[in-house]
């Protein structure tokens, strides 16, 4: 197959003659080039990298026990380990050759969503083995992401439903729970389990609206042998409660009428985004100064963590003014 560039000395037309390879090559010049992007690590809950990660939103999925693996397109179908793309040559527990011979089910997915990344679990022995025969050698996808964010799952389930790969579904959506009532589904996870075979190996938290201490959005794991052996010494629960005091404050003393006005009078100067905090730290403040005597009196001498209150301040201002965000 031959291809003619214009151009050169004399803009002398020549040929070249190209092969597959080649062809591949070029199509990428025109085009957002994909590659390996190793996922992120998952913490464990009760650690300072999740801290009020379960203030919000919920969403609590089975933990599977097989090898991370990835999937994604860059002119053809490639796919990944945890560390590293898998090249000829190479391969992850038989992942890339399944990959292969599976092609045909994730091309009309990439075809229609070229820039998304598949991160999944590639279930294959390890070190639980309960799972059911037809549970095995087989790619379950835990979540999607789009140029660097991670979909929430409301929005990449419909997509891979639709092209039929397989994907781990969320055994409760469940809105400020506790450490006692994800714990308590450790027991009742057998997602792929066989009957009568125990339950899964753990849970893992999302809360897709949650930005760590750190600015970075992390999800939450327990590991159910890790937590019997541990007995949870590291209890957050206190913090997470869903009737605690700094969210009662926040939910009653934050009003649309406040959050409002300290806007206004912040956009006046020219608003943007590099505002933000200064109005988050300009409403915290409102509420310290003007309401404290009030919720002490109201609360009868309460033991606020302020910290905590914060950021019940600052969920409570995402709830009003959502389009700052």
């Amino acid at each position: 197959m031959k291809i003619f560039f214009c151009g050169g000395i004399g803009n002398l037309k020549k040929s070249v003659t190209f092969d597959a390879e080649f062809s591949y090559e070029l199509s990428r010049i025109n085009k957002k080039i994909m590659e390996f992007t190793k996922y992120q690590h998952i913490e464990r809950l009760g650690t300072p990298e999740t801290n009020f990660i379960l203030m919000g939103t919920c969403y609590i999925f089975p933990k599977i026990d097989g090898t991370n693996s990835q999937i994604w397109y860059d002119g053809r179908i490639c796919c990944g380990s945890r560390n590293r793309s898998l090249v000829d040559g190479e391969d992850n527990h038989g992942f890339r050759e399944w990959v292969n011979q599976n092609e045909s089910v994730f091309l009309p997915f990439f075809t229609e969503n070229p820039l998304l990344i598949l991160y999944g679990e590639w279930l294959v022995p390890h070190n639980l083995k309960t799972y059911r025969p037809d549970a095995w050698r087989k790619f379950y996808v835990f979540d999607v992401s789009n140029e660097g964010g991670l979909l929430p799952y409301d929005e990449y389930q419909p997509m891979l439903e639709k092209f039929g790969i397989d994907y781990i579904p969320p055994l409760a959506i469940t809105e400020n729970p506790t450490v006692e009532s994800i714990t308590g589904m450790l027991e009742r996870n057998v997602y792929l389990i066989e009957d009568g075979k125990g339950s899964g190996e753990g849970v893992v938290i999302k809360n897709y609206d949650y930005q760590n201490q750190y600015g970075r959005q992390t999800w939450a794991k327990i590991v159910k042998n890790e937590f019997k052996e541990k007995h949870w010494s590291n209890d957050p629960t206190k913090v997470h409660a869903p009737d605690q005091i700094e969210e009662k404050i926040a939910g009653k003393y934050i009003t649309e009428a406040l959050v409002e006005k300290e806007y206004a009078k912040i956009a006046a100067e020219g608003w943007s985004s590099k505002m933000i905090p200064r109005l988050l730290n300009t409403i915290f403040y409102c509420l310290i100064k003007e309401e404290s005597w009030n919720f002490v009196k109201e609360h009868k001498n309460p033991v606020i963590d302020f910290k905590n209150l914060n950021q019940w301040v600052i969920r409570k201002i995402k709830e009003i003014k959502p389009e700052l965000f």
